[in-house]
């Protein structure tokens, strides 16, 4: 690890008096600095698909290579989540963010002056391995400032930040190109502003964000909601101090070795399975089997992708609030209402119902796929988080992401959309299946949590 990287001491302790006031306002800033560190990460990884029109018409780019880069992000990206996201934990995370971002900003300043497929296919790939230096400092930063009773809604807010972000990728190089002088000027308006402005955002983290309350010269969150604490944390027995362990040893101890890191990254592989089965399908589908025009079509895509803010935020809530900090409840049953969705989006024969039933499908699949990741955060001890969401983004990406692509197409091709969406709902029933096992290991460590308190006390 770089040292300009690696997390710094405090230089003074706050007060005691002044603890609760400091940690409250520390909180919010760094809330928002991996808000918008976030958002900004997809401004410089949405604009790729933006520009995929004329890198066809002006560089001759055929359709295949266009899907071969985008495919070469997406698996570079899988992996990334699975290596940066781990080396996160043994780095300052708001440091850590920022570099991601300017690195990304890099890339996409180079892919402006990139005149061939073989470049933007390197450049694409850096972009994907740079991109998962974004989540795992998020997660990281989450865990370190917020107690798992705030962490459904807390959760909920960050998780948006990709939705924001995607959403004003097209406005940004809208702007941009009034700003260069037109279509011949793309690559300046599509990479290099959406350059500048993750730039500027990688400035607001640096400036926003904090560390970990240590590094700001306050208890940690452990020591001050102990009552929240991961029971490892409450231990305090570990072999080695994890401060001297490595991101290897971290990962292997405390991840690989955990059947709840196992659970949970296998409820996010078969969300992913769905989420992607349905969005990378939905257009081919409604146009060539449904007989949807391009525009019903795009509605029903915005349905899908828009509908999934409100939804995200009331389960964050209903999660803290009504079901006391467990977050599978709340996923199972989206889950076993996406599976009666996904039937009736399939054997529906009019417009109305189909889309409706798309808009429900897309206002649910995030619910499981976010709760995930706050579970993540709640089956582990603050300092191997970022390994924990390395495992759950890897196995997503790789394997979950993969199947609802490819073996989803596989076996259209062999018997028919029909068979696609048996895979769907296989994939629904594996999801539930996987989201039981994580609750009843969540309510295991609530138990053991609360037996380490007594002997404590």
């Amino acid at each position: 690890m770089f040292s300009f990287l690696k997390p710094r001491a405090a230089t003074q302790t706050v007060a005691a008096a002044d603890v609760e006031r400091t940690y409250k306002a520390y909180r919010i800033q760094a809330l928002l600095g991996v808000f918008f560190g976030y958002m900004a990460y997809y401004i410089v990884r949405n604009n790729f698909a933006l520009s995929t029109p004329y890198l066809k018409a002006q560089l001759h780019l055929s359709a295949t290579e266009i899907g071969m880069l985008s495919s070469y992000m997406l698996i570079a990206y899988g992996v990334s989540k699975g290596i940066m996201s781990s080396l996160a934990d043994k780095a300052d995370p708001k440091r850590y963010m920022a570099l991601g971002l300017l690195m990304c900003a890099a890339v996409n300043l180079t892919m402006g002056f990139s005149t061939a497929f073989w470049m933007f296919a390197g450049l694409v790939v850096l972009n994907g391995m740079f991109q998962g230096m974004g989540v795992g400092p998020s997660f990281i930063t989450i865990a370190n400032w917020f107690p798992r009773r705030e962490r459904g809604i807390v959760g909920a807010v960050w998780n948006i930040s990709h939705n924001v972000g995607g959403g004003i990728v097209a406005p940004i190089v809208g702007v941009a190109f009034s700003l260069v002088g037109g279509p011949e000027n793309w690559q300046a308006a599509s990479y290099q502003v959406p350059a500048l402005v993750a730039v500027f955002f990688a400035i607001v983290v640096l400036l926003l964000c904090k560390g970990s309350p240590a590094s700001e010269g306050l208890p940690s969150l452990a020591e001050m909601r102990p009552e929240q604490a991961n029971p490892a944390e409450l231990r305090k027995n570990h072999a080695q101090a994890p401060e001297d362990m490595t991101a290897f040893q971290i990962f292997c101890q405390y991840v690989l070795k955990n059947k709840n890191a196992w659970f949970v990254s296998l409820v996010d592989t078969f969300v992913y399975m769905v989420r992607f089965g349905m969005i990378s399908w939905l257009p081919i589908y409604l146009l060539e089997v449904k007989h949807f025009s391009k525009t019903e079509m795009a509605i029903a895509f915005l349905f899908f992708e828009w509908a999934a803010i409100p939804s995200t935020l009331f389960a964050g809530y209903l999660s803290d609030k009504f079901f006391k900090g467990y977050r599978m409840p709340p996923a199972i049953i989206a889950m076993c209402l996406i599976f009666f969705c996904v039937i009736g989006y399939w054997q529906s024969t009019t417009l109305f119902w189909t889309t409706v039933f798309a808009a429900i499908v897309g206002c649910l699949i995030y619910i499981p796929q976010f709760l995930a990741s706050v579970q993540t955060m709640e089956i582990v001890p603050s300092f191997a988080v970022g390994s924990a969401v390395g495992l759950r983004g890897f196995m997503s990406y790789i394997c979950g992401a993969s199947l609802g692509t490819s073996l989803f197409g596989f076996m259209v091709d062999r018997v028919g959309w029909d068979g696609g969406f048996y895979v769907l709902l296989t994939g629904v029933v594996c999801c539930v299946f996987f989201c039981i096992l994580t609750h009843r290991g969540a309510q295991q460590l609530a138990k053991e949590r609360e037996e380490l308190q007594r002997a404590a006390s």
